[in-house]
């Protein structure tokens, strides 16, 4: 699969932009805050139906302008498909597939992937358990429709929960039926994302390690490790034993939304114990196994977008995804830069030449190499 055409309107910093890409590799370079990030980030929303940096539509719409318009053309072996994205201010998001509008945006999750590698990816390492979980989920709800709606439904569940849980408390009385109610659903979707979870990382380890070792030239053993409250053999029992503290605190202490990651490196924990270069290697693993979890699982080669990585990576790392590209294992890729005679120095040795895209201030100048 890959994006042939795409058209902006007052999306970000371009007023009006159409471009047509190369269905293998598309180099884009320009100066920081240029906007070439920016056509990364439009192929992306029409992918996950949202910015992978701005969370609020408006956010999006170019300044001095109420609206925003997206447009792009997806060919694959079995058909053409024209993605239409459209937001005003004030008014529902719109996305149309060949015109037709969708019943629900989630129903688009997972039929055009893209993975997008930045030099912000060792945030997953670094930060909250709610980031991890969020790029876990992420590649399950793009496989897996069910997983997605069983998660909706988790949270909206949580929120209500929390909300009662705040009420009792207010009055002074507990509804010990009402809160039963909320347990049971907790636990029976929790249970059902929970098995998901433990059989993804189970699936896709292996996958990851191989990337790792391939990319630090197999300096270091790497694992992931999957914690949840519910690896116990009485979830139930466990629920109940946690309600108890949830009507003191106010909020539920116990469920798959406690759920972390665990990275570690021989061993050691990688957020306290890895280095910058290892963090590195790790992130774009993560990535790496991202992109084969929804090839095999989708059945269709994702976009590749690798966003300003020449600037913080090492040579040794750059070399490594340079030569993944080579070798064909992935299929559109797009590179963003910000020194045109690097990036032309980086790709000399392609067989095949990358479409050049100068980016200047919202302006594209299209350079076929």
């Amino acid at each position: 699969m890959h994006i042939e055409k795409l058209s902006l309107i007052n999306f970000k910093n371009y007023e009006n932009l159409s471009l047509t890409f190369s269905e293998h590799l598309n180099c884009i370079v320009g100066k920081n805050g240029s906007g070439k990030t920016n056509i990364l980030d439009a192929i992306y929303f029409l992918s996950m139906t949202k910015s992978a940096h701005n969370p609020l539509d408006n956010q999006n719409i170019k300044f001095n302008t109420d609206y925003f318009s997206i447009k792009g053309t997806f060919v694959n072996a079995r058909s053409t498909d024209t993605i239409v994205c459209y937001f005003k201010e004030g008014e529902k998001k719109s996305f149309k597939k060949n015109k037709e509008d969708y019943g629900k945006l989630s129903e688009h999750i997972g039929r055009f992937p893209v993975v997008l590698i930045t030099p912000y990816d060792s945030d997953i390492i670094r930060e909250s358990s709610e980031i991890r979980r969020k790029f876990f989920d992420s590649i399950i709800c793009q496989l897996d429709h069910d997983y997605m709606n069983n998660l909706v439904r988790y949270n909206k569940n949580l929120k209500q929960r929390n909300s009662a849980l705040k009420n009792f408390s207010k009055s002074g009385k507990v509804n010990k039926d009402l809160l039963e109610t909320y347990n049971s659903v907790l636990l029976d979707l929790g249970i059902k994302i929970f098995k998901k979870r433990k059989s993804f990382i189970a699936t896709n380890l292996i996958k990851f390690n191989e990337y790792y070792k391939f990319i630090s030239d197999e300096r270091e053993q790497v694992s992931i490790r999957y914690g949840s409250q519910f690896d116990v053999p009485d979830v139930s029992q466990k629920l109940n034993e946690y309600s108890k503290r949830d009507i003191v605190t106010e909020r539920s202490n116990f469920g798959i939304h406690k759920d972390d990651f665990h990275f570690f490196i021989e061993n050691n924990q990688l957020k306290k114990y890895g280095s910058q270069g290892q963090q590195k290697s790790f992130s774009i693993a993560l990535k790496l196994m991202q992109y084969h979890a929804l090839e095999i699982g989708l059945s269709v080669k994702p976009i590749l977008l690798l966003d300003d990585i020449f600037d913080k990576l090492d040579s040794n790392r750059i070399n490594k995804l340079l030569t993944m590209i080579k070798s064909g294992i992935f299929n559109q890729v797009f590179i963003t830069d910000a020194i045109k005679d690097r990036t032309e120095n980086l790709l000399k040795d392609f067989e095949l030449n990358p479409n050049l895209y100068l980016v200047d201030n919202g302006k594209v100048e299209i350079k076929n190499e």
